[in-house]
């Protein structure tokens, strides 16, 4: 049976860290870094996502606030508010919670954020420098991950990483912190052949594709190391991943459940970089 990587005890062991850090930095500076979230619409499970964030910032001691603006927002009068932010010396970090209402362009929101407060690590300059291996900020997901498998002293370099899924969001750029980490890497996908036998060439196997039990028992390498990156509904309404969990967990060396592995890591590694936004600019100003 599988070692179950609990990230629930990860994330909170990353809070304490940013809530010293955070701490280091008023001290220093006389000021909390600052989060500053932006919520277009009524999109409910947003809604959600965005009161843990500002409930998780004041529980660290940041600064920050969360804009709730209406579903009729334009276009224009949201990138006016993000280039506000930009502008703004009490903010560190901006985030823009997706989706956003169909008027406006994902897209263009990204590009609008200043890359120095690119909390999401989705900016061109934020994914290019992951890519580059400059230093800067990289998407709280794929960072969570890493942070799991380091926390659960899997052996990355020189290993054999399969990553199933190729987002923008979190399989291009976990790819990315593997390869850094010297491990051999594969991105598997949707038109993938095999898939099965790809992944089981796997000593670390990520799963971040949004389809439920996508990953078999029998896709999986004795003694690996799973993460489950997926947030899906089964037929019965409960919360599941990608990975076909009771099926994995007998094979695995290491596992993540969902919910409790990836999730708790997003927002705790989002607080990380909100803290390391701040350090950043300050040392360039």
């Amino acid at each position: 049976m599988a070692q179950i990587i609990d990230g629930k005890a990860v994330a909170q062991k990353v809070r304490d860290e940013v809530r010293t850090g955070v701490e280091a930095f008023r001290a220093a500076h006389g000021r909390a870094p600052g989060l500053h979230v932006v919520l277009v619409g009524d999109d409910q499970a947003s809604a959600v996502y965005v009161r843990n964030k500002e409930k998780a910032a004041e529980e660290v001691g940041m600064a920050g606030k969360v804009y709730r603006l209406p579903a009729s927002t334009t276009e224009p009068e949201l990138l006016k508010l993000v280039h506000e932010l930009n502008q703004d010396d009490a903010v560190d970090g901006i985030l823009v919670q997706f989706p956003v209402p169909a008027q406006i362009s994902q897209t263009r929101v990204i590009e609008t954020i200043s890359p120095a407060k690119d909390v999401d690590g989705l900016h061109p300059i934020s994914a290019g420098s992951l890519w580059a291996g400059v230093d800067g900020l990289v998407s709280c997901t794929p960072s969570g991950c890493l942070r799991l498998l380091k926390e659960a002293g899997v052996q990355l370099a020189g290993a054999n990483a399969v990553v199933v899924g190729r987002s923008n969001l979190v399989g291009k750029p976990v790819a990315a912190l593997l390869l850094a980490e010297n491990a051999t890497v594969t991105i598997a996908h949707s038109k993938t052949r095999d898939l099965a036998s790809v992944c089981r060439q796997a000593d670390v196997l990520v799963a971040a594709v949004g389809r439920e039990a996508i990953i078999k028992g029998d896709f999986v390498k004795p003694g690996a190391a799973v993460i489950d990156v997926g947030m899906n509904r089964n037929a019965q309404g409960k919360l599941c991943g990608d990975v076909d969990f009771e099926a994995a967990e007998k094979v695995a060396g290491f596992i993540t459940k969902v919910p409790g592995g990836v999730g708790p890591m997003t927002i705790a590694c989002l607080l990380e970089n909100t803290l390391k936004a701040a350090k950043l600019r300050k040392l360039r100003a």
